[in-house]
This record gives structure tokens, C-alpha cells and sequence, in this order.
């Protein structure tokens, strides 16, 4: 286990695919409901999903 990650909570895969987001990560991350982007990474030694805010350069020149 990567020594950076802090564990939020545990959430089950839904019959749709989705999986609920932590509250945690509003406060946290600075992030909106319904407007911020993540990018999914597979970890295929660890079998772990890593989320990582998705950064666009042309997004953030406009003000996006």
C-alpha cells in the first residue's frame, strides 16, 4: 500500500457501474458535485483504481 494514501470509507459497486464518491473528498479536494472530472488509473501489480483530478489546460485558460 502506498504510504501517501488515506483510507475514506468503503463503498460497494452498484448494479450500474457507479461508486459513491466520500463526502470526505468535497473538503478535501476542493472538488463540485456534477462539474469535477476524474481520470481512472488501473494498478494492475496491486489491483488498485487510483482517481486523480482531471487537469485541462484549455479548460483552465478559460476559466472553465
Amino acid at each position: 500500500m502506498n504510504e501517501s494514501y488515506v483510507y475514506l470509507d468503503t463503498y460497494i459497486l452498484q448494479q450500474d457501474m457507479r461508486v459513491r464518491m466520500p463526502k470526505a473528498i468535497l473538503s478535501n479536494l476542493g472538488v463540485e458535485k456534477g462539474k469535477t472530472k476524474f481520470d481512472i488509473y488501473l494498478d494492475t501489480n496491486t489491483k488498485s483504481l487510483v482517481f486523480k483530478i482531471h487537469e485541462n489546460a484549455e479548460e483552465n485558460k478559460d476559466g472553465e
